[in-house]
């Protein structure tokens, strides 16, 4: 099965990453990194890995970075394995992938992860499972958010070694980011239709209940307490993350409200 995946990874600034999600890939034969033009040493990183091949593209959403990765690269392979530079794939998984034998209705396999805190493994993670490898001609990116889902047209079965999910990255580069992620979220939230979205995103338009149910469910629900001052680290992020969002919710909220007030006054005048 190897020799029929391609691993598909996108970067930017990954240097505290890259490395090592490149050795766990080295049984590849060809590894796609898509770069939005790194300004650190991410591409000189990459490029030292004999099987990697770097293409660079100006970023303009996850999706059509993504869909360019999965079509305009040369990709031949028939399937892809998609990985945010911050996936490490087990030894497990790397043993599971080369005995697959997909069925032909199979069109997909989806991980679960185990989330760590510099490298410190957690039991409190709230990352769900990802579709990440997929027969390259059933899948279709679509935006999500402040992300991206994958489409797949056929059958998507589970895989049962996980993906250790390790970003070490800093927390001013993870503050920055979540700036731009809750905002995008924020949008999606309050554009869809409430029958549409689950459980965890009907609540938070209730914008007052998540950030704090989130230290609840992590510490205590998922037993994070357990994990040491990684797991307190990590509640305080889930938990911050919230916040920013219904901050973000409420910020949306008051804006529009301030529109109507004026959009009436200006109808008033002009009667």
């Amino acid at each position: 099965m190897f020799d029929q995946i391609t691993p598909l990874i996108l970067t930017y600034n990954e240097v505290p990453n890259i490395a090592r999600t490149l050795t766990a890939l080295r049984w590849a034969k060809e590894i796609v990194v898509m770069d939005s033009f790194s300004d650190d040493e991410t591409v000189e990183i990459a490029k030292s890995f004999s099987n990697v091949r770097v293409i660079q593209r100006t970023f303009d959403s996850h999706r059509n970075q993504w869909e360019f990765g999965l079509r305009e690269t040369g990709i031949s392979t028939p399937w892809v394995l998609a990985l945010d530079a911050d996936y490490i794939i087990s030894a497990e998984l790397t043993a599971e992938l080369e005995q697959l034998k997909p069925e032909t209705q199979t069109c997909g396999y989806r991980a679960t992860f185990v989330y760590c805190i510099n490298g410190r493994q957690l039991r409190s993670g709230v990352y769900p499972p990802v579709t990440v490898l997929y027969r390259r001609e059933a899948a279709l990116y679509v935006q999500d958010g402040h992300t991206q889902r994958v489409a797949v047209e056929g059958e998507v079965k589970e895989l049962r070694a996980p993906i250790f999910h390790d970003d070490r990255k800093s927390l001013t580069h993870w503050f920055k980011a979540q700036a731009c992620y809750t905002e995008l979220e924020a949008h999606k939230l309050l554009a869809a239709d409430r029958a549409e979205l689950g459980l965890a995103d009907r609540l938070r338009r209730w914008r007052f209940v998540m950030p704090v149910a989130m230290p609840i469910y992590c510490l205590f629900v998922r037993g994070g307490i357990f994990d040491g001052s990684a797991g307190f680290y990590y509640a305080f992020q889930r938990t911050m993350a919230e916040l920013m969002l219904s901050l973000r919710l409420i910020e949306r909220s008051m804006t529009n409200g301030t529109k109507k007030v004026f959009s009436r006054k200006g109808a008033k005048a002009q009667s």
